[in-house]
């Protein structure tokens, strides 16, 4: 599967970042990964995502659709096939309110869509957003405002810190119905840039599950918002064993 270059507008992204031990947050993921550690902490989100524009590279602006999205990541590390360490992100699960993205998911595009409702508010400073799944698997609530530092007890000890980190991982990779095939997507912006999301309240059925994260074992680190990015998503090599 090879897409062609989707270019876009970033309207707003927040990433809901949580530190985790990495011990938990390897066995939820395919044997090809590992997590991506950061001062002896794995680090796994929620990417909440309104895009808009967005349509094949060279068509107007005006031709483009919108959608709101979410996406459970981690960030990992995995040898290529010359042994050398690459880093970027597993996409757990998408979730999408946009028919044609589920439509595409996995098909002509990179990734499952489930189909989710999302809920945006937005008065003077403060956001929130709210996703349910269509299927009950997932359910996020996050409510925030724009500040100017990260909380105290990050382990990032400075905004840039944590900007060049999340930068980086650029380079996605999703599960198929192939369980040893893993297909992947580039995401380009026009001038990254990114400011601290102070959270009011949050909540995440996946982050929160006792289950998956037993007491202790993971916690909220920080959030970071980003709007107004021209960005542009390109097609990358599926991973194999």
């Amino acid at each position: 599967m090879r897409i062609p270059v989707i270019a876009g507008l970033i309207r707003r992204r927040i990433l809901v970042n949580y530190r985790v031990d990495p011990g938990v947050i390897e066995r939820l993921l395919p044997a090809r990964f590992r997590p991506q550690l950061y001062r002896g902490h794995a680090l796994a989100g929620v990417c909440l995502i309104r895009l808009e524009q967005v349509r094949p590279n060279g068509l107007p602006a005006l031709f483009g659709i919108s959608s709101e999205n979410a996406a459970h990541r981690v960030a990992v590390e995995w040898d290529d096939a010359a042994g050398r360490t690459q880093q970027g992100v597993y996409v757990v699960r998408r979730d999408s309110d946009s028919l044609l993205n589920r439509l595409a998911g996995g098909r002509i595009f990179p990734g499952v869509h489930h189909a989710a409702r999302f809920q945006i508010g937005e008065v003077g400073r403060e956001i929130e957003v709210s996703v349910a799944s269509r299927d009950g698997q997932v359910a996020v609530d996050l409510w925030g405002e724009p500040t100017d530092a990260l909380p105290e007890d990050s382990i990032f000890d400075s905004l840039d810190s944590a900007s060049a980190f999340f930068e980086a991982g650029s380079l996605g990779y999703s599960p198929t119905a192939n369980p040893v095939r893993f297909d992947g997507l580039i995401l380009k912006t026009e001038g990254w840039r990114v400011q601290p999301l102070r959270v009011r309240q949050c909540h995440s059925s996946f982050f929160d599950d006792p289950a998956r994260f037993p007491s202790g074992s993971v916690q909220l680190d920080h959030a970071l918002l980003m709007r107004n990015v021209k960005h542009s998503w390109h097609h990358a090599p599926a991973l194999c064993p």
